[in-house]
């Protein structure tokens, strides 16, 4: 089957399931105040295939696992983790359509990631992760709830996203509390805490 065959089943399969009730996949960004964020009911994915590694998304869909511990837009709820499972063959095609949509604003290639003794300073002690993301740290997982959990983030995310994101959050979430850091840390040290992150896996003891 060529790429633009799988795409185009893919897109079929996301349509007949009612995914788009829930995520919009046409960019940019539409929302523009905080009303209109909260009438989403689910992430938008119109940049999934430059934010999400394939081989995850595609296990992903076929399994469903909650990524934040509150329920989407919301302080108080937890999140219940009934999000619907794709058979296995509908997973695969949904993360082909999915995987070929992408941001001119995630430049391929500038991330490899690593666990660096800078990175991981600079994540703890400058920025303000821990207040709304959880992972983990010398084997116990710390941080916040109300945004998605880093704790696998190395399985789930594209380091080159990672590093778009940190520079300007804004472009995928116009509104959203996750500050840009251009202008606040360097690009080597974004690049530094986006290396640091990538390399997170739900065993990581560092």
């Amino acid at each position: 089957m060529s790429a633009s065959a799988g795409f185009a089943d893919g897109a079929k399969v996301f349509a007949d399931k009612g995914c788009g009730g829930c995520h919009y996949t046409d960019g940019p960004a539409k929302e523009k105040t905080i009303e209109d964020q909260l009438a989403k009911k689910g992430p938008e994915l119109w940049y999934a295939g430059s934010k999400f590694k394939g081989e995850w998304l595609g296990a992903w869909l076929a399994d469903p696992q909650p990524i934040r511990p509150m329920k989407y837009n919301s302080l108080t709820d937890k999140n219940a983790g009934d999000h619907p499972k794709l058979a296995a063959a509908e997973a695969g095609e949904v993360k082909d359509f999915l995987m070929g949509l992408v941001s001119k604003d995630v430049p391929a290639g500038v991330v490899t990631p690593k666990s660096n003794p800078q990175g991981k300073l600079i994540f703890i002690k400058k920025m303000p992760c821990s207040g709304c993301h959880k992972y983990q740290t010398g084997g116990k997982l710390v941080g916040g709830n109300t945004g998605p959990s880093l704790v696998d983030a190395g399985v789930r995310l594209n380091p080159d996203w990672i590093l778009a994101y940190l520079a300007n959050a804004q472009v995928f979430k116009p509104v959203k509390d996750m500050p840009n850091f251009d202008g606040i840390l360097s690009k080597p040290d974004m690049e530094k805490v986006a290396a640091h992150v990538a390399s997170f896996t739900a065993a990581d003891a560092n």
